[in-house]
């Protein structure tokens, strides 16, 4: 599974995305489903989304892409859904401690070039 930490994805361009986080998030995710039906973002996908950004879009999974809303934390969000899952984990992320804690559940992790990098290809 590839598991989707939004606000670090979105908070690593400096592209004004403060300004408009539920747009941000919500483009964001549009982009990970053009991605995932190209075949450039291996399935199954989890996004997780916080604080405003989580008024962007709507939970559930649409064209292999499921959006998570996170309670609280979206860091201890994603590591419950790193603890319960039984298949192997990818997680999107550069955040040293979510990193560090991911890690210690088996889960590998990237940084967020390698996913824009693939949402940004033709």
């Amino acid at each position: 599974m590839l598991l989707v930490d939004a606000a670090n994805v979105v908070g690593s361009r400096p592209n004004q995305w403060w300004k408009d986080r539920p747009g941000a998030a919500r483009g964001l995710v549009e982009r990970i489903r053009g991605a995932t039906a190209a075949g450039r973002v291996p399935e199954p996908v989890k996004v997780v989304l916080e604080g405003a950004a989580r008024a962007g879009i709507d939970e559930g999974v649409v064209a292999g892409v499921e959006v998570v809303h996170a309670p609280g934390s979206g860091d201890d969000t994603i590591i419950a859904l790193v603890a319960q899952e039984s298949d192997p984990v990818m997680l999107v992320s550069s955040d040293r401690e979510l990193r560090r804690r991911a890690e210690s559940y088996g889960a590998d992790v990237i940084g967020p070039t390698w996913l824009l990098d693939r949402l940004d290809s033709p």
